[in-house]
């Protein structure tokens, strides 16, 4: 078999990653080839690479995130913010969702909350974990639509395939009784199984008044306040100093 009929095999196997990785090794002059086992080892953490670039590449790619380039690295942290480094760093390794804990971020408009959790979300699709964002607004659409098309169950047995689920903007939208009970379903099918980013205008303890039927906001907020972490975002809104800052320049 000559060289070309290895990589051509290589891609008939679906070995992408390893054919790339030999058809580089064999353009090197010989003298600089490695070895055989260096070869092997070579190709094989090429191909390991590959797909996990693949992986990630289809993670972000269904995530339907809000900001796709929302990334850690461009999130402020500051006291006054109530954001420290320190905190950031804690969440963006992305255990909390390992360990099936939720993450309820609140505060005013424009303080970040989005950027934020769309910026987690994206860590996670790059640690390997499957995630699926949602405004508060196509969420209840959704749920609306899987009900009246006879989708529901498909629905939540599609939503329990991710690790992590981000719900934002939630207060912002009126809540169905649909969508409520549904929310519910959804939090009972996770609870210590899957983790969930909530983002909120709201403070935690007006969610209650938003959820608006005594008995469910009882069961869902058990669900989501047990097991979470809590991130208060404070300061100025973020686009007002923004604009302030052009204004200056001009």
């Amino acid at each position: 078999m000559n060289n070309q009929e290895t990589v051509d095999a290589l891609e008939s196997l679906k070995l992408h990653g390893m054919a790339v990785e030999f058809n580089s090794i064999i353009t090197l002059p010989e003298q600089k080839r490695p070895g055989r086992e260096m070869t092997v080892a070579k190709m094989i953490d090429a191909e390991r690479q590959y797909r996990q670039e693949k992986k990630t590449a289809m993670y972000l790619r269904t995530s339907k995130l809000r900001y796709n380039n929302a990334v850690i690295e461009d999130v402020i942290c500051s006291t006054a913010r109530n954001l420290t480094e320190a905190q950031l760093a804690e969440y963006s390794d992305c255990n909390f969702v390992r360990r099936a804990e939720n993450l309820l971020v609140t505060g005013l408009t424009g303080c970040g909350k989005s950027f934020l959790v769309n910026a987690l979300g994206r860590q996670a699709c790059c640690l390997g974990l499957r995630t699926e964002y949602y405004n508060m607004n196509r969420f209840i659409e959704q749920i609306s639509i899987a009900k009246s098309d006879g989708s529901f169950i498909k629905l939540l047995n599609h939503l329990n395939r991710d690790d992590l689920l981000i719900l934002d903007d939630f207060g912002l939208a009126p809540m169905t009784a649909n969508a409520r009970l549904a929310l519910l379903q959804i939090l009972e099918d996770r609870y210590e199984k899957k983790s969930v980013i909530i983002a909120s205008q709201l403070p935690i303890d007006k969610w209650y008044d938003y959820i608006a039927e005594p008995t469910l906001a009882d069961a869902i907020m058990d669900r989501i306040i047990n097991n979470a972490n809590i991130i208060q975002l404070q300061g100025e809104s973020l686009r007002q100093m923004k604009k302030k800052s052009l204004l200056l320049q001009k």
